[in-house]
């Protein structure tokens, strides 16, 4: 499974729209997740809309956090997303082998099954995470409770039977026009992430769409799995007969 987790605490306001590009890592099997920063008041009515719009048409979740519930909002979304996944994978697939259209219209024996393999599955399943962190001028002050949230993220990433990893990027990447650069390359050792934020040089634009867009190319090239893997088809065949 791949995830986008967006943090950021304001309006995209340079390139395409970031709903767009959350659309278009959706139609690649990429959920994007978003987690809003509103400490101080700052995040205004229509960067929250922006935030659940990006969200929707990620087909994610986005949640609104002061910086001191940011790690658990980001575990928390990380997790249900993952759930989520496999809960549309297995409503599909009961659809298919047994007619039915959702755990409920199981006999209790059956359900019962069902819900045990989504919570195997929740827990055994590979997992990547690319964090795309705004590093606009006014997250300058919320840096270290993101870097705390990035170090705790994958603290509870390891604590998964799956194999899990993540990688770290933040727009805009430099004054030289660049939208997003990478800090991380995909990786299971948190270590990395102490150097990433002492460099960071915040600056005034968000170019929050061309960042996804960038990100959305990254797994592209990275040629991550296999497609029908990472959805889980044909799983729930091998338990429900």
């Amino acid at each position: 499974m791949r995830q986008i987790l967006l943090v950021t605490d304001g309006c995209s306001n340079v390139g395409v729209s970031p709903v767009v590009a959350a659309a278009q890592a959706y139609a690649a099997g990429i959920t994007v997740n978003v987690v809003g920063i509103v400490d101080q008041g700052d995040l205004v009515e229509f960067g929250t809309t922006e935030i659940e719009e990006i969200a929707k048409a990620g087909g994610g979740l986005s949640r609104l956090s002061h910086t001191r519930q940011l790690s658990q909002t980001v575990q928390m979304l990380t997790r249900k997303t993952v759930v989520q996944t496999i809960q549309h994978a297995v409503h599909r697939e009961l659809k298919q082998v047994l007619g039915a259209s959702s755990i409920e219209e199981l006999p209790p024996e059956k359900r019962g099954e069902v819900v045990r393999v989504i919570d195997e599955l929740s827990e055994t399943s590979q997992l990547r995470v690319a964090l795309l962190i705004d590093a606009s001028a006014s997250m300058k002050p919320k840096l270290q409770a993101v870097e705390e949230a990035i170090r705790d993220l994958a603290l509870s990433l390891r604590s998964r039977q799956g194999g899990s990893e993540l990688s770290v990027f933040h727009f805009p990447g430099s004054a030289y026009g660049e939208d997003c650069r990478m800090d991380l390359d995909w990786t299971a050792d948190i270590g990395g992430v102490n150097a990433i934020f002492p460099r960071l040089q915040m600056r005034g634009t968000t170019p929050t769409g061309p960042a996804i867009l960038h990100v959305i190319d990254f797994y592209r090239k990275a040629d991550y799995g296999n497609r029908k893997n990472d959805e889980t088809d044909g799983m729930m065949s091998d338990y429900v007969v």
